[in-house]
């Protein structure tokens, strides 16, 4: 019989091996390709106006590394549950204890990762090739928005979710209003998908987040769940392997969609479902996500109210290096918040079980 914690450890490693093989196919593809921006920097957002500090500190590596890097995050992942899935489905042995696929608790995050790598992938093709931004952040929000609201519907229609969990209190049922409380969730989180914009930032705090995620899973006794975290965590390691300064490419929209989009569901996975609180720790774990939008937020507020800026770029880690950090420095200190913020989440969420 193989440990729950057998069942999580494998696929993590067995996702991070395919993504450390596959990349330097992977490589090769994008850079024969050039694959990259045709021009250096990006327009404003949801703030308006130019983002001419933040395209003069990208000017030149923009235009020379690859984007769709995150295709190695996602292929990895899918392919490391389908591996385990067809060998439960063809040997007898210990493999189906493997296999991590299953309505209850995977379906929806394998779903909409796939989704997310999917439309993220049409916008970073549309970047490249066209080289006019990729699709609208209209059409982004809508695409993103609308799996939210599948999510939800699927929370609720299909298993029964009407609450969110509360650390050391009862669950705050609020009926179909799950429903569109899932997809503002969603689209919070993919606002904070724009972290990814110095080598090594997005994939360090990502793997990070999804294995704090894995632990809160397997505290939660939902194996299958913990086993897609850790293997989501594995393969972000092996692309962070290949984005560590200097990248040999960037994650881009077709990764952080898919990331963003997977983290969603696992928060709700981990939530009421399994009578855990992974939705009110999100903001926790996922600190410098929480960071990114708040800081935009507060960017946009400040120059709609005050006329002027409240950070010299938004958001606040392109602010530290505009005002003269190291990328590097910048990276690794996000790393280590990161993990801090992880800890105190996870303990919140596993003390929150205690009778």
């Amino acid at each position: 019989m193989i440990s729950t914690a057998v069942r999580v450890l494998i696929p993590s490693a067995t996702s991070f091996a395919l993504g450390m093989v596959f990349a330097p196919f992977l490589a090769g593809v994008l850079y024969r390709a050039k694959a990259w921006k045709k021009s250096a920097g990006k327009s404003a957002g949801i703030g308006g106006g130019g983002t001419p500090i933040f395209n003069e500190l990208h000017k030149e590596r923009e235009v020379s590394t690859p984007r769709m890097g995150g295709i190695l995050i996602w292929a990895s992942v899918l392919g490391t549950a389908l591996f385990f899935w067809v060998l439960a489905h063809t040997l007898d042995t210990f493999w189906p204890a493997l296999d991590f696929v299953n309505r209850r608790e995977t379906w929806l995050p394998l779903f909409a990762m796939a989704a997310g790598a999917y439309a993220g992938l049409i916008d970073d093709f549309l970047e490249i090739t066209e080289g006019r931004g990729g699709l609208s952040l209209a059409r982004r929000l809508t695409i993103v928005g609308s799996i939210g609201l599948v999510g939800g519907w699927w929370f609720y229609a299909k298993l029964g979710v009407a609450a969110i969990g509360i650390p050391f209190a009862a669950p705050l049922t609020i009926g179909w209003l799950v429903v569109p409380f899932f997809a503002l969730v969603t689209l919070a989180i993919y606002a904070g998908g724009t972290i990814d914009g110095l080598d090594g930032l997005a994939g360090g705090v990502f793997a990070i987040i999804f294995m704090v995620y894995a632990g809160i899973a397997f505290g939660e006794g939902q194996a299958s769940l913990a086993a897609f975290a850790a293997s989501v965590a594995g393969a972000t390691l092996a692309f962070l392997w290949f984005n560590i300064p200097p990248a040999r490419f960037y994650m881009s929209e077709t990764g952080s969609m898919a990331l963003t989009l997977a983290l969603a569901m696992t928060a709700f996975a981990s939530d009421a479902l399994a009578g855990g609180v992974g939705v009110f720790v999100l903001p926790i774990v996922a600190l410098p996500l929480t960071a990114t939008v708040v800081t935009t937020i507060m960017q946009v507020f400040w120059k709609k109210v005050f006329h002027k800026k409240l950070f010299r770029v938004a958001p606040i880690h392109h602010h530290f290096e505009a005002i003269g950090w190291p990328a590097a420095k910048v990276t690794m200190r996000y790393w280590v918040i990161t993990i801090i913020a992880g800890v105190l989440g996870l303990s919140i969420a596993l003390l929150a079980r205690l009778p």
